[in-house]
């Protein structure tokens, strides 16, 4: 074999090595991305399927039940609840009232199940996402008088 070839099939599988390698990398990327979604969005069917999400809102007072190790609570963005399941200790700073983003999965039941709960770590923090869809669920819930 001429030294050219010999080049050349080394070209050839380094960037086919680079490939993959991209190809790997991206689907570890893709797979932990995690969209935010609201409750009104879930309620609305616009909630990823088949694949884990974040949805972000306030615990409302009341809601919070244990079952074991098991959590219930209901989280809401003042127009839409979304009852949520969560096995597991919660954050120190999770309370009812406060504000919270919870990642995981829908189930069949319309029951989110978390796998992950992220308690609002200071009075003046919210993600940007969920203080506007307060925001505009305060600004609905006045204009139409409803608050569900």
């Amino acid at each position: 074999m001429k030294p050219r070839h010999k080049r050349a099939l080394i070209i050839i599988a380094a960037l086919a090595a680079i490939g993959i390698a991209a190809l790997l990398i991206l689907n570890a990327l893709n797979s932990n991305i995690a969209l935010y979604v609201t409750p009104s969005e879930v309620a609305a069917g616009k909630a990823p399927q088949g694949q884990a999400f974040r949805i972000g809102g306030m615990v409302k007072d009341g809601s919070l039940r244990r079952d074991g190790l098991t959590v219930h609570f209901v989280i809401t963005d003042l127009v839409k609840d979304i009852p949520v399941a969560y096995t597991g200790i919660l954050p120190d700073l999770f309370k009812e009232g406060k504000g919270a983003v919870i990642q995981g999965r829908m189930d069949a039941q319309g029951e989110f199940i978390a796998s992950e709960v992220l308690a609002k770590h200071d009075e003046n923090y919210m993600p940007p996402e969920a203080k506007h869809a307060l925001d505009q669920a305060k600004k609905n819930g006045s204009n139409n008088g409803s608050n569900k």
